[in-house]
């Protein structure tokens, strides 16, 4: 006996669970009409608008700051 109820009883409230789970995602899917297309070409580096646009400046900026030290040890 699965969390102290009966089998009848588990299936039942499963059941009841995964199908109020199927309908709400088929309820946000039918209000937000999500667009499911794949493209043919992937997209190129910062194409996209999800990208970390900071990570690429963070990246060039402690590129700079390293330059910079080993140009210091140098001299």
């Amino acid at each position: 006996m699965p969390a102290g109820v009966s089998w009848p009883r588990y299936l039942r409230m499963l059941g009841a669970s995964m199908l109020a789970m199927f309908a709400g995602a088929q309820a946000v899917h039918q209000y937000y009409l999500p667009d499911l297309s794949i493209p043919e070409l992937p997209p190129k580096p910062g194409e996209l608008k999800t990208e970390l646009l900071g990570y690429k400046v963070r990246e060039e900026a402690t590129a700079a700051l390293q330059q910079f030290k080993a140009e210091q040890k140098v001299d």
